[in-house]
């Protein structure tokens, strides 16, 4: 199996926390690729942040179509991932949705530590989005200034902890999330020190994208993710993944 991962974040430090946890978790036959975003914003906090992501996801994977079997957005509120699986042919995971997921496995309160305050609003709306909202026991976030989203780990560290004491013991919290692509393979180092559960979304997303290339799902033809109508288009680059809907696909000038 070739595991594309894409950070939407420009961030190639990231990246490198990124891949780290996905090879400690990974099968001995995956093969993973890295990619970092090369237009955008370090960190993402806010919806047009997002927006930014989605597009540079997207170019990635239309750059590097047919050499992956299944694509991961690493970037915890998922940006471009809906998007996403309505254009290709492979499984498309993300860290908040197999987050969410893997933490309803585990427990009824779902509680989640972010690295701002800004980002909440945008993370409660993803959350909502995949019909888990009321499920969801609180958001508990760092209120400092990042100096570097690659060190938020070591400049938080304790910090970050005593956000999910606070959540389990002021929210009620079953199981807890440590979301943001910057605390990805915090959940290993912190597990003995918490008394509830806790998931990181890197390893989440990537055991599920494991999962579902063995599964072989067929690709939809009907519904909300059957590919995209054609039409004329026109400004969009050569890399642009309207070309996968149709190789015929005819570019409309003026």
């Amino acid at each position: 199996m070739r595991l594309l991962i894409v950070n939407p974040n420009i961030s190639s430090g990231v990246t490198d926390l990124i891949e780290a946890e996905a090879r400690r978790v990974a099968r001995a036959d995956t093969e993973i690729q890295m990619a970092t975003a090369t237009i955008g914003v370090a960190y993402i906090e806010t919806r047009f942040e997002a927006l930014l992501g989605a597009y540079a996801a997207a170019t990635i994977a239309s750059e590097r179509v047919g050499q992956y079997d299944a694509l991961m957005v690493a970037a915890f509120g998922d940006p471009g991932l809906l998007e996403l699986r309505e254009v290709l042919d492979v499984p498309v995971v993300g860290m908040t949705e197999a987050a969410l997921m893997t933490a309803a496995q585990l427990g009824q309160r779902i509680g989640i530590v972010a690295i701002s305050r800004r980002i909440t609003a945008w993370y409660r709306e993803c959350i909502e989005r995949y019909g888990v909202l009321g499920r969801l026991a609180g958001i508990r976030h760092l209120d400092g200034p990042l100096r570097d989203p690659s060190t938020v780990q070591d400049d938080y560290a304790a910090r970050l902890v005593e956000l999910c004491h606070e959540a389990v013991q002021q929210d009620g919290t079953d199981v807890l999330i440590l979301a943001g692509a910057p605390l990805a393979g915090l959940a290993r180092s912190v597990a003995h020190r918490l008394p509830v559960p806790v998931v990181d979304g890197v390893s989440s997303a990537l055991a599920q994208a494991e999962v579902l290339t063995r599964l072989r799902p067929i690709r939809a033809t009907k519904g909300s993710f059957a590919k995209p109508p054609l039409k004329p288009h026109s400004g969009l680059s050569g890399t642009s993944l309207l070309h996968l809907v149709d190789g015929d696909i005819r570019t409309q000038q003026g």
